[in-house]
């Protein structure tokens, strides 16, 4: 069975037109945008429900990254041919996804096309490749790609802050707005071929950073996955980026993220912890970060390398040959190699200085020892490639006229591009391979070099050697490049240290035979078992468990432009309607209502904590309705809270967590729990004090029945670390106390077992039916885990509620809880809790009162 999709890509072959359920589209083959678009601009913003039926009969993905996998040639006679281009990622990752995932890649082609041409390069590249191109118009390709790309995230990404004009420019909204419009028309294009429904849609790299926010805002399941495959900056640096939230929530409409390294992914959920206050949880192995309700994963693992594409180039007779003229060219000398691209990023120069220094430190290496260096030609432009390419030449200059000699040039510099067999030749006669970058995503050059020196039989041969004889081969690498984590037995470096490199390349070459046999011997066999193929299968794998529970979720899209994300939520769980709970709080006549204050009823993290007047006449009105028994709950302590609410004379309270309780403003306030003494605190607060003096921006708060640490305004990372080891101290010295010790939102709590806000509700709704009062209406507000046990007891209590009670347990925000509703924020509650009210005024205008009933909790 042929899917939706490629049905309709067949269509277009045959001429006609894509059908996406009911409505027809033309296929638009060229981009006509010929201005910037506005990142708000989208003539499809709803969101659209994917919920037709599927016809899909095996998986598709839908590769996209900024150029497709073609190399395109011009014929003599003027007309364009195509072939894959073997040497792309993008087409080497198919390996993994298996013969039954069928695949299609949208991307730009590397050659400029005529706009006369483009439709019929369009229908050839999808009639033969099953690729959808992109042609952008030359002047936003230009402000997308070589100006915000490569003078602004790639810069960045590299931890180069633009501190001046010349170093990677001033931040420029124009650039900006070209990099949106380009990720709109990848969005087009994809929207071009998708089922939603049933195709994976995997995006690479940081030219398409927003694109998942686009695709996103056409459909809320989609199954999305985004890698990353440049390092990604710490909080620091990345924090000056003036579109860093845009690009952060962008990401974060993927089901999955990809990174080479823990390190880069450790960056990005700092940078979601810092910037949008998003913490991650690791579970089973597995990291995900908590998003209005979707579960985004986080994926470390780095790329590997297409083995037999290799292992074809080795068995190439001009490689056996290129090899051979290359042994007699270096007869008698020890081939140090490095193969770079020439950027400023690499190191190159730090690489010859410490050549430099290594011949000046040993001069019996000079005659004996050559570093050759492959530079390929820069992939970006600009002032600082050309003083890397002027640096690099007076360099190799220098060292080649103070230690060269007739036949002997200590350096080696190929500048020119090679042919992908030569650069492999290099590889098997090199005794080292160098790679002293100062920064990169991964840098698979020391993974192609384990191969090539593994060689085969026919290479052994033109070398001399033995068949049978265990490999070897050496590294020197970078820490910080991605792929120096994965090779434990590489010489690791810091390249600013030239001494260092210097002293390692020594070190190379001075290694015994049988520990370079161990070391290559250790790198084969984990460079054959993640190559390129295991990593498309692994991303592939989490992709679908990401995406395993779409269907059964309730989803819809809320805000605009790069602001927009979805919210998903468990079919049980949903919003709470005012109109829903006026109609039963209008039907019912025995009424408890529980209100938790903190976050609930104010606003978090706001300075001024008093209830403000709005707040006070509300409560005022829903105690005065005589069928109403109101509690407010908080953490705070009685004083405060008997200040604050004096005027609310029916309002009962229960305060520091309900280890207090008064009725109203008349009743004794009352212990839920029995407490003999507090000794305890004269062990906590000692320790605590200690961790204050230590954290910047904590604070100790003494309650009567409770010490409470708060580091809301403390280092996030910093105090989420101290909190912690605060938690794990005071467990320690309390161990033989009575009490818990418990962390919430930016706290560490110690206080008495047993007291929690459950309490409350307990002996509530007990009173209420020793009263013959049983509540036909609850309502119990609360936003975070102390309300929690609130919810259980409300949702377990049947036997002390009428049969056709109405419960309503609500939680402030969408995360996991054990409320059935929810509302957004305190503006939200106030408008609902204000509703109840006005029906408590009409009736009372309406009917005549019965008498006033007060509940004395016993």
């Amino acid at each position: 069975m042929v899917s939706r999709s490629y049905s309709n890509l067949l269509d277009l072959t045959s001429g006609g037109s894509p059908t996406f359920g009911r409505e027809k589209k033309r296929f638009p083959r060229v981009a006509t945008v010929a201005g910037v678009l506005s990142e708000l601009d989208d003539d499809n913003s709803n969101s659209v429900g994917s919920d037709a039926p599927s016809s899909i009969a095996q998986e598709r993905m839908i590769i996209v990254g900024n150029q497709l996998p073609i190399r395109a040639h011009r014929r003599d006679d003027g007309e364009w041919y195509f072939s894959w281009d073997e040497d792309s990622l993008l087409l080497q990752l198919k390996d993994g996804l298996g013969e039954d995932v069928e695949v299609v890649y949208i991307g730009c082609l590397k050659e400029e096309i005529d706009p006369s041409e483009q439709d019929d390069v369009a229908q050839t590249l999808l009639d033969t490749f099953k690729c959808v191109p992109a042609f952008l118009p030359p002047e936003l390709f230009s402000k997308f790609y070589h100006g915000f790309c490569k003078q602004h995230l790639w810069p960045l990404f590299h931890y180069m802050l633009p501190l001046s004009p010349d170093l990677g420019g001033r931040f420029d909204r124009s650039l900006w707005q070209a990099y949106v419009s380009v990720n709109k028309i990848f969005a087009d294009k994809v929207m071009e071929v998708i089922s939603p429904d049933d195709d994976f849609v995997w995006v690479h790299d940081y030219h398409l950073m927003v694109l998942p926010t686009f695709l996103r805002k056409r459909f809320n399941r989609l199954k999305l996955g985004f890698f990353l495959h440049s390092p990604f900056p710490s909080s620091e640096i990345y924090r000056t980026l003036p579109v860093r939230d845009e690009l952060l929530r962008a990401l974060l409409n993927s089901d999955l993220i990809g990174f080479h390294t823990f390190d880069y992914a450790r960056h990005f959920l700092s940078c979601c912890s810092r910037m949008l206050g998003l913490s991650y949880q690791s579970k089973r192995g597995y990291i995900g970060l908590e998003y209005y309700g979707r579960t985004v994963s986080i994926k470390i693992l780095p790329v590997g390398i297409h083995i037999r594409q290799l292992q074809y180039v080795l068995n190439l007779p001009e490689t056996e040959s290129k090899v051979a003229e290359l042994k007699d060219q270096f007869r008698g000398q020890t081939v140090l190699l490095g193969v770079d691209d020439m950027d400023i990023f690499k190191g190159i120069s730090l690489k010859l200085l410490a050549m430099e220094q290594l011949l000046i430190q040993h001069p019996d290496k000079r005659g004996k020892v050559v570093l050759v260096q492959v530079a390929n030609p820069a992939r970006g432009r600009g002032k600082d490639v050309r003083e890397v390419q002027v640096e690099t030449d007076a360099t190799v200059k220098r060292i080649n006229e103070t230690f060269g000699r007739e036949g002997y040039n200590p350096v080696v510099l190929i500048d020119t591009s090679l042919q992908f067999y030569e650069r492999i030749a290099y590889y098997v006669i090199a005794e080292c391979c160098l790679v002293t970058a100062v920064r990169d995503g991964m840098n698979l050059i020391p993974y192609e070099y384990i191969i090539c020196r593994q060689g085969n039989e026919k290479l052994d041969e033109t070398l001399g050697l033995n068949p049978t004889a265990p490999k070897k081969s050496m590294l020197v690498v970078s820490e910080f490049i991605g792929c120096s984590p994965s090779l434990s037995g590489a010489i690791r470096v810091n390249p600013w240290n030239i001494d260092a490199v210097a002293e390692a390349m020594d070190s190379a070459l001075m290694v015994p035979e049988a520990e370079k046999q161990l070391r290559h011997e250790k790198h084969y066999r984990y460079v054959t078992t993640h190559d390129v193929a295991y990593w498309a299968r692994s991303f592939l794998q989490d992709l679908e468990r990401a995406c395993r529970d779409h269907m059964r979720r309730r989803c819809w899209g809320i805000g605009f432009g790069l602001g927009f994300r979805v919210i998903a939520l468990d079919p049980n769980f949903r919003k709470l309607s005012v109109e829903h709970i006026v109609s039963a709080y209008k039907r019912t006549k025995n009424r408890a209502i529980l209100l938790d204050y903190d976050g609930a009823m104010m606003l978090p993290g706001s300075i001024i904590t008093t209830p403000n007047t709005e707040a006070v006449g509300i409560l005022n009105n829903l105690c005065n309705d005589p069928r109403n028994v109101v509690f407010l709950v908080s953490g705070k302590d009685r004083k405060t809270l008997t200040e604050w609410f004096s005027s609310c004379a029916k309002l009962g309270i229960a305060a520091e967590h309900g280890y207090f309780v008064r009725s109203n403003h008349n009743a004794e306030w009352e212990t839920c729990v029995s407490i003999p003494d507090f000794d305890w605190k004269q062990i906590a607060e000692p320790v605590m004090q200690l961790y204050t003096e230590t954290t910047d921006g904590s604070t100790i708060e003494t309650k009567e029945s409770a010490l409470v640490w708060n580091y809301q305004y403390a280092d996030p990372d910093f105090g989420f670390c101290q909190a912690k080891e605060l938690l794990d101290h005071l467990e320690s010295v309390l161990a033989n106390e009575p009490v818990s010790v418990k962390s919430g939102q930016h706290i560490v709590e110690v206080k008495p077992q047993g007291v929690n806000k459950g309490l409350v509700a307990e002996r509530l709704l007990l009173t209420m039916k020793q009263k013959t009062m049983l509540p036909d209406f609850v309502l119990c507000i609360g936003d975070d885990r102390s309300d929690e046990d609130m919810f259980e007891v409300i949702m377990s209590a049947r036997d002390s509620l009428s049969p056709v009670a109405e419960v309503f347990a609500c939680t402030v925000g969408q995360k996991p809880s054990k409320a059935k509703y929810y509302l957004e924020d305190t503006t939200e509650i106030l408008r609902m809790l204000q509703g109840l009210a006005n029906a408590s005024e009409k009736a009372a205008k309406s009917a005549p009162q019965p008498s006033q009933r007060v509940v004395i909790l016993e």
